[in-house]
């Protein structure tokens, strides 16, 4: 059995996660990274993506997060996401609107920064869509 450490998962609504685990795996900036007890001390951004979890209970857990970043020392981890979401919490057919508006709204869209903004939405929800048929 793998040493526990403290992880937390923010977002800027609430607090989604404060628990003991075993590892977390987190969609870096430079790729997946694994954290486990005594991770050498670093700092990232954290790309849209999944953050997956083992507690110390055996339980595994996964979140969509939608950017941040996450200090890690060996003692424990801070993810402090701009967006998070359970996997669990996530309405399947809402999500299939979402994203069939936010394709609207890139085809509508009638300036740069507007098809940019539409573009990243469109990314950001087919990223959750794809961490629920995993």
């Amino acid at each position: 059995m793998a040493e526990a450490f403290k992880f937390e998962l923010v977002s800027p609504e609430r607090l989604l996660v404060s628990a003991q685990v075993e590892s977390v795996v987190i969609p870096g900036a430079e790729g997946e990274m694994t954290v486990m007890a005594n991770h050498a001390p670093v700092m990232t951004t954290v790309k849209p993506g999944v953050v997956s979890l083992r507690t110390a209970a055996g339980a595994d857990e996964r979140y969509v997060v939608f950017g941040g970043f996450a200090d890690i020392l060996p003692t424990g981890c801070t993810l402090l996401a701009e967006s998070a979401v359970a996997v669990k919490d996530i309405d399947r057919a809402d999500l299939a609107r979402r994203i069939q508006e936010a394709k609207e709204d890139l085809a509508d869209a009638r300036d740069d920064d507007s098809r940019t903004k539409a573009e990243q939405f469109l990314h950001q929800l087919t990223t959750l869509e794809g961490a629920l048929a995993a």
